[in-house]
């Protein structure tokens, strides 16, 4: 699995726009696992793509980083009510430190 990950990214409107000019030069992504999931309600899950760089807190200090196959440590936040689904890589922040979309292949 890969993913278009940003980095200190504000929120859902600049992912989007992020990942479709990552897409249309052709980039690949990052190969990455899931280490957690996190289920959310709309209200909160919006909230939460609203601001990416408030502190969370269902991050752990532990979250995130890279395993030994290379690829990055991902809690998947999936909003409850649509499946719309985030991935972060928090690098050891309270905050999500990189984010991408996840999209069904």
């Amino acid at each position: 699995m890969r993913a278009l990950f940003g980095r200190k990214v504000s929120n859902l409107a600049e992912l989007h726009d992020l990942t479709a000019q990552a897409m249309k030069r052709g980039q690949k992504g990052q190969p990455y696992t899931i280490i957690r999931e996190v289920v959310l309600d709309d209200e909160v899950f919006r909230a939460f793509v609203a601001d990416f760089l408030e502190d969370q807190p269902w991050i752990e200090k532990t979250d995130g980083g890279s395993n030994e196959a290379g690829e990055l440590r991902c809690i998947r936040v999936i909003n409850k009510e649509t499946g719309e689904k985030v991935l972060t890589d928090t690098q050891g922040y309270d905050y999500c430190r990189y984010v991408a979309l996840e999209v069904d292949e």
